[in-house]
């Protein structure tokens, strides 16, 4: 998965998942910019990208700003010449206190659907002409299981990613003419900060989940629901990048991948 040369913007890569996406590419030789609403975030995980030898670069994002998104992308332009590698990773579960409702308000379907399905549609639009011009690109999109099933608690959530996967699709079909490949990758189960939330939440909605930590109800759902019986990590998810970011997929467009320890298999 020889990556050297090439060129990465990952968005959200501050923390989490984007974050791991951002240290395993940039270990596979891409230079990496991350892109996030948290520059000092986003700075901190540069200067880690930066330990593997490869250039890197900070920039503030905000994926449901347009105005953003063109200075980002004419900022990487300027600098590294040209766009190989998107990965669109920003993503939310929810307006602020989402994680206090057990169902979704107006404000929720809102900025979830600004953040996790137009800011995909954005950002891709926005590195399309680039990666046309030079003849070829790949644009990988971070889904979830989540999309691949609705839910009757978090159904917002799962909308958006169902959106994602069928973007996904779309974008793939509509830009294969001009050798740029579309994919998309569903995570399963992480320890993250918002898994973290997602526990509390889910632990004040039931009784038997009282006087556990937000870790023990996280471990609680994988040991009960992952055939594997073992958490996905963010270098998991990096991983799947790297290798659809690479020539050795390049036949594989508008595919929607689980890294889910089988716990959807379909």
């Amino acid at each position: 998965m020889d990556l050297t040369g090439k060129t990465a913007i990952v968005t959200g890569g501050a923390s989490g998942i984007g974050r791991g996406i951002s240290l395993v590419l940039a270990g596979q030789g891409a230079g990496i910019v991350v892109a996030d609403l948290n520059p000092q975030g986003a700075e901190a995980v540069a200067a880690e990208v930066a330990e593997f030898g490869r250039e890197s670069m900070s920039i503030a994002l905000d994926v449901t700003d347009p105005s953003s998104i063109d200075a980002v992308t004419e900022a990487v332009v300027g600098r590294f010449g040209k766009i190989d590698i998107l990965v669109n990773n920003a993503g939310v579960a929810g307006a602020a206190g989402w994680d206090e409702r057990q169902q979704a308000n107006i404000d929720d379907w809102d900025y979830t659907y600004q953040v996790n399905l137009r800011g995909v549609v954005l950002m891709a639009e926005a590195v399309a002409p680039s990666m046309m011009e030079q003849r070829g690109g790949k644009i990988i999109n971070i889904a979830s299981i989540a999309g691949r099933q609705g839910s009757p608690t978090i159904t917002h959530y799962n909308a958006s990613k169902a959106g994602v996967i069928s973007l996904t699709q779309g974008l793939a079909a509509r830009l294969a003419p001009h050798n740029i490949n579309v994919n998309a990758i569903c995570p399963g189960l992480l320890w993250t900060p918002l898994w973290e939330r997602l526990a509390a939440r889910n632990r004040s909605a039931d009784d038997q989940l009282a006087g556990l930590t937000e870790r023990q109800v996280f471990e609680k759902r994988v040991a009960d629901s992952i055939p594997l019986g073992r958490e996905q990590t963010p270098e998991d998810i990096g991983k799947l990048a790297a290798f659809l970011a690479s020539e050795d997929a390049h036949n594989i467009t508008g595919q929607a991948i689980n890294v889910d320890g089988g716990l959807r298999m379909n």
